[in-house]
């Protein structure tokens, strides 16, 4: 089955098209600066080469029009026809307790989708978006819905609710809900498979720590707390995301600056994090540049960023009652080894040890790179979202086609 999963941000679309028979992807790339000036598509061919297509892309459906026609042109297309893609999957940031695990979108569920807007509302309007544009470009073909937090619905109820009134929750959901679910189900389970234990009796910490970072704690293949919360802007420090602090800071700095609820809003989305501490950059790499030129604030953000992962690595091995498993993923996760090796130094008491030989340097691969003595496996599994987005909806297609 060859499917195409899209990722509609509010301003960008990217995509990517598999073919699901041979686990191969045919054709990959993004929209970005939709509805801005300077919008255009980049894509990346087979060999790697990158192409960039400037046009004017007023709104999303254009966008997704315009990916399909480059996905079927002579030049950049790797299908014929449309009809030649069966499926599409479309990323979800926020199903609320609604949803814990993909599903065929209806109208129903785009109406379930809706009501979810208020708990990401910069989100789930884009991905819906993106839907509608799929339907009206070709109706007759299946989509499918995968949502960020749906891993995290078995999360028990000591790890979600806030210590808020509970007539909060019961009236707008305000909890933890967690998100990059799709990526912590994808490299725990890859995690197992490469080892060749099961799942379904493991005790896994999932580190995906990138530009946006979260860790989730697996037991017996069910999320059982993330550091993510009702937004992605809690638990660890981010690129422009402050994550987590002491309420009582923001409603100090409110009144000393006479801040509104959209500027605080502002200030720990997208001023804050590494950025906000460094001065520099919420970029991991050009933060790397200004640490080993002596900056002292860039030093203290890189401290703080390795800091906080190790923290929560400690306190979810102590929620889980041990660790058999630690997987890094993520950007930094994938390509940063002395992030990793931060996060793991003095950590034998807790059985976690590294093999530095192994570590230092490892980009982008999948690898074992705690030592042979070592009581807690720890690897690096690049993720693969799109492909577990593609996953879950052949999964759906057919479970529909064997019960009709």
């Amino acid at each position: 089955m060859i499917v195409l999963v899209l990722n509609c941000g509010s301003s960008s679309i990217k995509y990517k098209l598999l073919d699901m028979q041979t686990s191969s992807t045919l054709a990959q790339g993004g929209i970005e600066k939709i509805g801005l000036e300077g919008s255009f598509l980049k894509l990346t061919l087979p060999d790697d080469q990158k192409v960039v297509i400037n046009k004017s892309i007023p709104e999303h459906q254009t966008g997704v029009e315009l990916i399909l026609s480059v996905l079927t042109s002579k030049e950049y297309g790797c299908i014929k026809d449309l009809s030649e893609i069966e499926a599409v999957g479309h990323r979800m940031v926020h199903g609320g307790e609604k949803f814990n695990a993909s599903v065929l979108i209806t109208q129903e569920v785009i109406e379930k989708v809706e009501e979810c807007i208020d708990l990401a509302p910069l989100h789930n309007p884009s991905n819906l978006i993106g839907v509608r544009a799929v339907e009206k470009l070709m109706p007759k073909t299946p989509q499918v819905a995968v949502f960020d937090t749906a891993f995290h619905q078995t999360m028990p109820p000591k790890a979600y609710i806030y210590g808020l009134p509970y007539s909060y929750y019961l009236k707008y959901g305000i909890r933890r809900y967690g998100f990059h679910g799709t990526s912590h189900r994808y490299v725990s389970k890859r995690a197992c498979e490469i080892l060749g234990v099961p799942y379904e009796h493991q005790r896994i910490i999932t580190a995906h720590i990138g530009n946006g970072a979260s860790i989730t704690a697996i037991k017996n293949g069910k999320s059982i707390d993330t550091s993510m919360g009702m937004t992605p802007v809690d638990g660890l420090l981010m690129g422009t995301r402050a994550g987590e602090i002491d309420p009582g800071v923001l409603t100090f700095i409110s009144t000393k600056e006479n801040m509104r609820a959209s500027e605080i809003s502002d200030l720990l989305n997208k001023q804050s994090g590494v950025l906000g501490v460094s001065g520099v950059s919420s970029d991991m790499r050009e933060l790397g540049v200004a640490v080993q030129s002596g900056n002292e604030r860039a030093i203290l953000a890189q401290e703080m960023y390795d800091y906080r992962i190790k923290k929560f690595v400690g306190s979810y091995a102590a929620v889980l009652g041990g660790v058999d498993l630690l997987v890094f993923t993520g950007g930094v996760g994938e390509n940063q080894w002395t992030t990793r090796s931060n996060v793991c130094a003095n950590m034998e008491f807790m059985g976690i040890k590294l093999d530095e030989s192994k570590n230092i340097g490892l980009r982008g691969q999948e690898m074992v790179i705690s030592a042979p003595d070592s009581k807690v496996t720890v690897m690096v599994v690049p993720t693969d979202e799109e492909y577990m987005i593609a996953k879950d909806t052949v999964d759906i297609l057919c479970k529909d086609c064997h019960q009709s």
